[in-house]
């Protein structure tokens, strides 16, 4: 082979290595950030970008990932790459100790997603990213919840959340990064503390546990009472509805009796107006003698009221009793025939 085949052999070499080398395939989500000749020149977004190879070179960046190690547990590690990723990205930082207001040791750990907006202020506004935001996060998290008791540090997790979150994201503007989200994944106590908030649970939950049981007994005995009232006015009422119908069928009933009774003695005096009109007119020829008959007759029947007494008394007749004779005597004048 020829020099200059030799010579055209290299060109093409270097011009295939040129291509292989200028031309960038960039993900989606994904860009890079080019220098030429040591300042930055560009932002490859994603698709195919050409650059110029040797002259054109990616900055590389610290970017935290996540794997398993060999304990299963997931671990973050930071590495560098040319590419930053735009999508939202969480970082789990590890427990720390902080403070409360009251003196109280806590361990918290916390949970922070976060975006990058300008990848070109992540690339030169800051060395490390990822331990910038760690490190920013950790004491800002002291600072917050030594502001706290730990009643309230316990209860005001959203608040926490929010006051973090506004902080953060004042903090990185510059960085080209916003804080979309923090979140307080764990807080724990002491050991004391955590058998002191038990036992506290406990008494609480009795307590209500009290208050529930009186509540419903309290809801029985006014249930009860409402019952045995209603029942008292069902019983009044039957007694009050037997008493108006008792006392309806004694009146009834003596209306009737006292129908009778009058009806009796209409029947007993017409009979006795009836038996006189007879004996008038049997007596038409001596009028005197008539009413010396009703006497008579009068007479008797008093006498055997008094007769059928107590017959150990002493009986009184009055005075005039010889005139009952002479009456009887008119009376065998008026029947001596067997007719009055």
């Amino acid at each position: 082979m020829s020099v200059l085949g030799v010579f055209l052999l290299l060109m093409l070499l270097v011009v295939v290595v040129f291509v292989f080398k200028g031309v960038v395939i960039v993900q989606q989500a994904e860009v890079m950030i080019i220098e030429r000749l040591g300042r930055y020149h560009a932002t490859l977004e994603s698709g195919i970008n050409i650059i110029i190879p040797i002259i054109d070179q990616p900055r590389a960046i610290d970017w935290r990932y996540a794997k398993t190690d060999t304990t299963g547990r997931v671990v973050y590690v930071t590495t560098q790459t040319t590419r930053i990723d735009l999508r939202e990205t969480v970082y789990d930082f590890p427990k720390q100790n902080v403070i409360t207001k009251d003196n109280v040791n806590i361990e918290i750990n916390a949970l922070v997603y976060f975006q990058i907006t300008d990848p070109v202020k992540s690339v030169y506004e800051i060395a490390n990213l990822p331990d910038a935001i760690q490190k920013l996060t950790q004491t800002t998290l002291r600072n917050v919840v030594g502001e706290m008791d730990l009643d309230e540090t316990l209860t005001s997790r959203d608040t926490i959340n929010g006051r973090l979150r506004n902080i953060l994201d004042e903090a990185t503007n510059k960085w080209g990064v916003k804080i979309n989200r923090v979140e307080i994944q764990d807080i724990t106590p002491p050991k004391d503390i955590q058998e002191a908030m038990e036992k506290q649970m406990r008494a609480e939950r009795d307590r209500r546990a009290a208050i529930l049981n009186a509540e419903a007994s309290k809801k029985s005995a006014i249930l009860e009472a409402e019952g045995q009232k209603e029942a008292q006015i069902n019983v009044a009422e039957g007694e009050k509805r037997a008493a108006i119908l008792r006392a309806e069928g004694q009146a009834e009933s003596a209306r009737k009796i006292a129908e009778g009774e009058a009806l009796a003695r209409i029947r007993t005096a017409e009979a006795e107006a009836e038996a006189i009109k007879k004996v008038t007119e049997a007596m038409a020829k001596a009028a005197e003698t008539s009413a010396q008959y009703l006497i008579a007759v009068r007479y008797l029947e008093t006498l055997k009221e008094v007769a059928s007494g107590d017959t150990s008394k002493t009986i009184f007749l009055p005075y005039e009793a010889t005139g009952v004779l002479s009456s009887l005597g008119a009376m065998k004048e008026i029947f001596k025939d067997g007719k009055p």
